[in-house]
């Protein structure tokens, strides 16, 4: 026996469970300093993206939800669940995009703070006497 109308449920389902399964292994990941051993990968817009997916998907999941259910109490509950979530999603991705633009901005002033040194000394030929050396 299949629910022809359950695909809004089941869509339901699937994103709350992979949005649980990812940001659990993100928590875990960051809970035990493990992202400070992979230096290779940008964990501030690994985290931005995720929670900017999982606000975009409880949000159409709970639109479809709302829209296709059969109005029994559990449904009720899981799409206010899921406004819920996707709320606190939203808040996460806000804060996530406030770190990921400070950290971009230091990074910036990082790299010219390092350029406007490199080309300061590289004009300074008194400290440098193998230049002195070979301009002689």
């Amino acid at each position: 026996m299949e629910c022809s109308p359950c695909g809004g449920l089941y869509f339901f389902e699937f994103v709350s469970c992979s949005a649980f399964v990812v940001t659990g292994a993100l928590l875990l990941m960051f809970s035990l300093n493990l992202h400070t051993r992979i230096p290779q990968i940008n964990w501030n817009l690994t985290d931005l993206v995720n929670t900017g997916l999982s606000t975009f998907f409880f949000f159409i999941a709970s639109v479809v939800l709302a829209a296709l259910n059969h109005k029994t109490g559990a449904e009720i509950v899981a799409v206010i669940f899921g406004f819920l979530a996707m709320i606190v999603y939203a808040v996460n991705m806000y804060l996530a995009v406030k770190k990921w633009r400070m950290n971009s901005s230091q990074q910036n002033s990082r790299q010219t703070s390092n350029y406007i040194r490199a080309r300061t000394e590289s004009r300074e030929v008194d400290h440098h006497p193998e230049i002195q050396r070979l301009d002689a």
